[in-house]
């Protein structure tokens, strides 16, 4: 960023340091920032596990995507969204989103096995 595009940059309104906040909105602030944390990990596990399933699929020449499984998924993730009382339109969404992720990697981790890949 140049100097001058600094100085045009947007600034970041100031917002009260948490001794001026209610102590149940710092606390619940507090337990969010927890489960961000904790989602951040979980999905860095989970595209662990999908990358070597993305090997494993490319050393047997298996597709990068499977839709019988994708389809049981989403049938399986809308019934514990209904479970856990989240929305299993949200939770459809969010798992489309992490497999079309998931699959890009298997088509790049194929055609790093493939001949000229």
């Amino acid at each position: 960023m140049t100097p001058e595009q600094f100085d045009a940059a947007p600034t970041v309104p100031t917002r009260p340091d948490d001794t001026e906040l209610p102590a149940e909105l710092v606390r619940l602030r507090g337990s969010i920032d927890n489960i961000d944390a904790a989602l951040v990990f979980l999905l860095a596990e989970r595209f662990k596990a999908t990358q070597q399933v993305g090997v494993l699929k490319a050393a047997r020449g298996l597709p990068p995507s499977d839709l019988g499984r994708e389809v049981r998924q989403v049938a399986r993730l809308r019934e514990l969204a209904r479970e856990a009382e989240l929305d299993p339109v949200f939770a459809e969404k969010f798992l489309a989103f992490i497999v079309e992720e998931v699959i890009r990697h298997h088509v790049a981790i194929a055609s790093e096995h493939t001949p000229g890949g």
